[in-house]
Parts: structure tokens; C-alpha cells; sequence
């Protein structure tokens, strides 16, 4: 199993803000697409972001506006800042490496709860 350290969930009323944090070895950092994806209760994972090495950033339709995928090379460590948080939102929270379908690519997920 990949070696991705996350931290950072937590519960938030609706509107309010977290920051997700994954922390990866350098080689994994430099050299590897980093995903943040989401699994909700009784359904399937489902991608949220991915930042390339290059930092180039991707996000799913529901996050455009609201999320942003940063990396910190001094820290090898990738960030999700999830803002104006929903409903919807809630799930446990993974970082993994492509493919993230692959379990064996996940490191171990954190859970956002957002409820009032």
C-alpha cells in the first residue's frame, strides 16, 4: 500500500471550510499524480481532484468554484481547501496516487461530515 499520511477531516456546518492534508514521500511527490476522491455512505468512491507534478489542477463539476488543489514542494504534502461546504459533501475522504481505483493506491481516508 502506498504511503500517502492524510489529516484534516472533521465536522462543519453547511457554508463552512476545511483543509485536507496529504503528506507523500518525495519520489512519490515529484513524480506522481496526486487525487483527492470521495466515498459517501452505501456508494461508490468517486473522484474529486487530481494535481499533476507539474501542478496542473482537475476537478469535478460539484467542486469548480469551491475546492482548490494546491501542493507545498518544501513539505511534499498536497492540500484539499474545501470552502462553502454542502450536504453533499459528506464522506470519507482519500489521497491517492493514479489510478486511484486501485485500492493498493490509497492511503487511509479522513471523514468530513457536513451537517447543521
Amino acid at each position: 500500500e502506498v504511503q500517502l499520511a492524510v489529516s484534516g477531516g472533521g465536522l462543519v456546518q453547511p457554508g463552512g471550510s476545511l483543509r485536507l492534508s496529504c503528506s507523500a514521500s518525495r519520489d512519490i511527490f515529484t513524480s506522481e499524480e496526486l487525487n483527492w476522491v470521495r466515498q459517501a455512505p452505501g456508494e461508490a468512491l468517486r473522484w474529486v481532484s487530481t494535481i499533476e507534478p507539474g501542478g496542473a489542477t482537475y476537478y469535478t463539476g460539484s467542486a469548480k468554484g469551491r475546492f482548490t488543489i494546491s501542493r507545498d514542494s518544501d513539505k511534499n504534502t498536497v492540500y484539499l481547501q474545501m470552502n462553502n461546504l454542502q450536504i453533499e459533501d459528506t464522506g470519507v475522504y482519500y489521497c491517492a496516487i493514479s489510478p486511484w481505483s486501485v485500492p493498493a493506491n490509497r492511503g487511509q481516508g479522513t471523514q468530513v461530515t457536513v451537517s447543521s
